[in-house]
């Protein structure tokens, strides 16, 4: 059994995931830490009933208890960091589904992950659909350069753009083989035509209703192709998230992007 501890508990994703990791097979939960929800009873908390499961406020408050082999990390951008790199000091692999780490940051954990032998994943995306639009998208890229993304979330997301939507963006500029046409629009109203990222124009919006939904608008001579992604629900990262906390006690490195897992 994989002992998994669950960074941010209380929260949406956080209590998604204990529920998940409750009902998964191989897996097996040791604690539940959120600053938030400290001293309460885990089950209480996330709407399962009593379990005698009590949350800790830190994670050196949980690793006190003993060691897990795997945390998961539905925190915040401003501490994931810190937990990211205490929890790989001490050994301990991460899968890592809270945005906000810069490219070095993620090259500095990936240098202590590689000292202590711990394994680690960030991914922008859980959803197994979302990866697989990602895959296309870049391959599309290689025929029709010229791109936007559209990405849109609920109005509670800390970030835009959302980091799905970046990676996205990295992946189709990195297959891109011919250069796209030159955006000739003068904008009347600044920042109208969104953000420009690897050179892709990302459009974010963020709403009451929406929970995690992506488009990829291809323009060519007299054609359009559009690519559309939509979680409705939480429920639809856990698989990934599931298979990543399986996945990083073998897969050795301190990786970016579920695809790194999926065989």
């Amino acid at each position: 059994m994989i002992r998994v501890l669950v960074n941010g508990a209380a929260g949406r994703m956080g209590s998604e995931v204990v529920r998940s990791v409750l009902a998964e097979d191989g897996l097996e939960l040791c604690g539940g830490v959120d600053i938030g929800a400290a001293g309460k009873d885990l089950g209480e908390v996330i709407g399962i009933g009593h379990n005698g499961m009590t949350i800790d406020k830190t994670l050196e408050e949980a690793f006190a208890k003993g060691k897990p082999d795997v945390i998961v990390d539905f925190t915040s951008p401003k501490v994931i960091y810190e937990n990211a790199k205490y929890v790989l000091e001490n050994g301990v692999n991460i899968v890592i589904g809270t945005t906000g780490l810069t490219a070095k940051q993620r090259e500095e954990l990936a240098g202590i992950a590689q000292k202590t032998g711990a394994n680690g994943l960030v991914a922008p995306n859980f959803s197994l659909g979302a990866v697989l639009l990602m895959k296309v998208s870049a391959e599309i890229s290689k025929y029709m350069p010229n791109a936007e993304i559209i990405e849109l979330h609920h109005n509670h997301k800390y970030d835009a753009p959302s980091g799905t939507a970046k990676l996205t963006a990295e992946k189709m500029a990195a297959a891109r083989t011919m250069e796209p046409e030159a955006d000739e629009t003068k904008e009347s109203l600044s920042g109208v035509r969104g953000g420009k990222y690897e050179g892709i124009t990302i459009h974010s919006v963020r709403l009451p209703g929406y929970v995690a939904h992506q488009e990829v608008l291809f323009g060519g001579y007299g054609e359009i192709l559009t690519l559309r992604h939509d979680s409705l629900d939480r429920k639809s990262f856990m698989p990934g998230v599931m298979l990543a906390c399986k996945k990083c006690m073998t897969v050795k490195g301190f990786v970016y992007g579920l695809e790194n897992y999926l065989e």
